[in-house]
């Protein structure tokens, strides 16, 4: 076990590496410059001497190798600069909305979880029956509604028929518990259920073909009970997609609910990151995308390790090779 954690955790150091350069090449690449971006809101005329006095303070001056060891090596520091746009360190503007997308992404991810094993392993056993055909029509209407129509949904009924608004301004939940779950229930609940329904399909399918292996059919002739049957021995085996798919939804929750900020009125990663990329604010976007791919990379690192766990299989076949 212990060769396999550190074989992933060596391979973790050239990947981050890897998407650290693409990140800062593929940003120079897109059209736009945010010096005359900054000077054109000023309705006057900017002489040029000024933009390039200008781009010389943001080093933009500097050659693109220079420009990208100079951000690897403070990214290595843990030192991301400041912002292009508003002069403001990075990891300030970054700190509090990263707890509030955080704490989201969790809470919407715990509640598709809670919804998505039981929903789908409920329906594999009961294949064909009315509870089936009920999971199923669950787990379709959550792929077809959007999370920021069913927000707004949310909203209205709580409007007109409870006559209650969550509060519209993020506060940290050791502050006060109460106000910030109330704020953040809601958007966990809409953005929780559709992506509960790709995981519990995926848990249906799964827990069915484990089901037709023959150590379940030997575990029944033993006598076993069926839950024993379920839990013990098909459900374990059957998380290794439902895994795949709960982490990579977590991963993307940090950084991809963009409309569901907007609807709720949160101010998280995803509303900064097309703001930043909006002002063409380099150093901004690359530390919010660095930070996404990062959390993707823990995240499958993660799940590296819980696959060696659900299955020790995966260990030993990786050590033989």
């Amino acid at each position: 076990m212990q060769r396999y954690v550190l074989t992933r955790l060596l391979l973790v150091v050239p990947t981050f590496l890897a998407v650290a350069v693409v990140i800062f090449l593929l940003l120079r690449v897109v059209p736009g410059d945010i010096v005359e971006l900054k000077y054109a809101g000023t309705g006057t005329y900017v002489p040029q001497e000024t933009l390039d006095q200008e781009r010389a303070r943001l080093g933009l001056d500097k050659p693109i190798p220079q420009q990208m060891a100079d951000w690897i090596w403070g990214v290595l520091r843990l030192d991301l600069g400041e912002s292009m746009w508003t002069g403001r360190p990075i990891t300030k503007e970054i700190g509090i909305r990263f707890q509030l997308s955080l704490q989201l992404a969790i809470m919407a991810t715990a509640f598709a979880t809670v919804l998505a094993v039981p929903l789908g392993t409920l329906a594999a056993i009961k294949q064909g029956s009315w509870i089936d055909q009920a999971v199923r029509i669950f787990s379709i209407a959550g792929l077809a509604v959007p999370s920021f129509w069913l927000g707004i949904l949310m909203i209205l009924v709580m409007l007109n028929v409870f006559r209650w608004l969550p509060p519209f301004f993020f506060t940290p939940i050791w502050e006060d518990p109460w106000k910030n779950l109330s704020q953040l229930t809601l958007p966990a609940l809409a953005v929780g259920y559709p992506y509960s329904a790709m995981a519990t399909r995926m848990t249906r399918s799964s827990v069915l073909e484990v089901l037709r292996d023959d150590y379940i059919r030997t575990a029944r002739a033993k006598g076993l009970r069926e839950r024993v049957v379920v839990t013990r021995h098909a459900l374990r085996n059957a998380m290794l997609p439902v895994l795949t798919v709960i982490a990579l939804e977590f991963a993307f929750l940090l950084g991809g609910l963009v409309v569901t900020e907007q609807v709720f009125n949160l101010n998280g990663l995803g509303s900064l990151l097309v703001e930043s990329i909006t002002h063409r604010d380099y150093t901004m976007t690359q530390a919010l995308v660095l930070l996404v791919a990062s959390v993707y990379i823990v995240v499958n690192l993660v799940t590296d390790m819980l696959y060696a766990w659900l299955d020790p299989r995966i260990r030993y076949r990786t050590s033989a090779i």
